[in-house]
């Protein structure tokens, strides 16, 4: 893969170089402000907190500049991979401070520190994702072998490059590596990965730039390298029980206050109790408050139309309208979380029927199993609900796109777009 991470001169762009003053700015302000503020709500003597905190807030400032900067560095393609880098940039400047430090034998405030960590990371977090969807990208793309990223990444201008010769330093260039190129496009690659320019290989900037990955051929390997990680494995599940045993209190009584409207609304169990395929392939029954009322519907050979819900659904009872749209109906499946059926993130369940039918028609469509079905996932914060077998096929790939980069960050980022999601409702049914 010839991918060359050389930065982009300064004639490309000021507004470029606006929002990066901005990031550095914000992310250092941040790191040292916040942590300022904290011993002060404890406490409420700004005075007194401020003492012997200058060490901690200048240690947190720099740790978090230093992150930024190796972040910048790092990020070696545009899109949702570049939030892979954030959490592992700050983890390891913060650390190093730490060590620091204590190896000095400095006074310094540990919860002070750990607040800088915590701002400025969650606050590149938001810079990133806001950045990433509202600046447009130019890119210049060699028009040979296999050119699908252009119509499926509409947001970014693609320019055709007519003639092997070097354009403009203003983006980056894309290339089918796989395909047989002419000797002249190979060299203009050659020369423009030497120059510092970066070229970019069309596979793996489509995965970074769309959040998919499709499953080719198994004599590539994709199976390999699908995998996911395993410690990350054991590691979220701690997560996701430990949040259901902090957030299980809380939502008890808007719960039973959920349950009661249903009830009064129409006539009904609360709960609405379906089999769905779960994790390694095995059933288990996801529990949802009841949105829709128990009336049958006609049935198909494989009763898959009974378990698809379509736009504006006259099954659908006036508050399950709401609980749909802003996912309360979810709620109830924090107890399958607790079983171990589910995780609070991961590819969503489907009911057996669509299951079987998923598997018989599309390629590949067992593996999603490889890890806990979850209550929201990478393929509905992007893609929203989807009953036509051509929408599950595209599903599946932002499936795949989770399990390959199943890791801290992408459930960070998924979070991050559940919340908008329960704001405008994407996606809802």
């Amino acid at each position: 893969m010839l991918v060359s991470s050389g930065m982009i001169r300064p004639a490309t762009s000021r507004r470029l170089v606006s929002r990066l003053r901005f990031q550095f700015a914000a992310v250092g302000l941040a790191a040292m402000l916040l942590p300022l503020l904290l011993p002060f709500l404890l406490s409420g003597n700004f005075t007194t907190s401020l003492a012997g905190t200058r060490i901690s807030q200048f240690a947190s400032f720099v740790a978090a500049e230093v992150a930024l900067l190796a972040f910048r560095r790092v990020t070696a393609y545009p899109g949702t991979r570049g939030f892979a880098y954030i959490i592992p940039a700050f983890s390891i400047t913060f650390g190093i401070a730490t060590a620091l430090l204590l190896g000095f034998r400095l006074s310094y405030s540990g919860s002070m520190l750990l607040t800088g960590y915590l701002a400025s990371t969650v606050l590149l977090f938001v810079l990133w994702y806001v950045g990433e969807r509202s600046a447009p990208m130019r890119m210049y793309f060699v028009p040979s072998g296999d050119t699908s990223i252009v119509a499926d990444t509409p947001l970014v201008e693609w320019v055709p490059l007519i003639a092997p010769q070097m354009p403009g330093w203003d983006g980056a260039i894309v290339a089918d590596l796989r395909a047989d190129l002419d000797p002249e496009w190979e060299r203009l690659l050659a020369d423009a990965a030497v120059s510092g320019r970066t070229v970019y290989h069309t596979k793996q900037l489509h995965e970074s730039l769309t959040g998919r990955v499709e499953i080719e051929h198994l004599s590539e390997n994709s199976f390999g390298s699908l995998l996911p990680n395993r410690a990350y494995h054991r590691f979220k599940r701690a997560i996701d029980v430990l949040a259901c045993l902090v957030l299980l209190p809380l939502l008890v009584l808007p719960m039973l206050v959920v349950a009661a409207l249903i009830r009064l609304d129409s006539p009904g169990p609360a709960l609405f109790k379906q089999e769905r395929m779960g994790f390694r392939g095995r059933p288990f029954r996801v529990l949802k408050f009841r949105s829709m009322t128990d009336r049958p519907q006609a049935l198909d050979e494989a009763g898959q139309r009974a378990a698809m819900t379509q736009a504006n659904d006259d099954r659908i009872t006036r508050i399950g309208r709401f609980l749909r749209r802003t996912r309360i109906d979810e709620l109830p499946q924090i107890i399958n979380v607790l079983r171990g059926e589910m995780s609070w993130i991961g590819p969503r369940p489907e009911a057996m029927a669509l299951s079987r039918w998923y598997e018989s028609e599309l390629p590949f469509y067992v593996y999603r199993h490889i890890v806990r079905p979850g209550i929201t996932g990478w393929a509905q914060v992007n893609q929203g609900h989807v009953a036509e077998l051509d929408d599950a096929h595209l599903k599946l790939h932002y499936d795949f796109y989770y399990i390959k980069y199943f890791s801290a960050w992408l459930d960070v980022l998924i979070a991050m777009r559940t919340c908008a999601t329960i704001l405008t409702g994407f996606g809802a049914r």
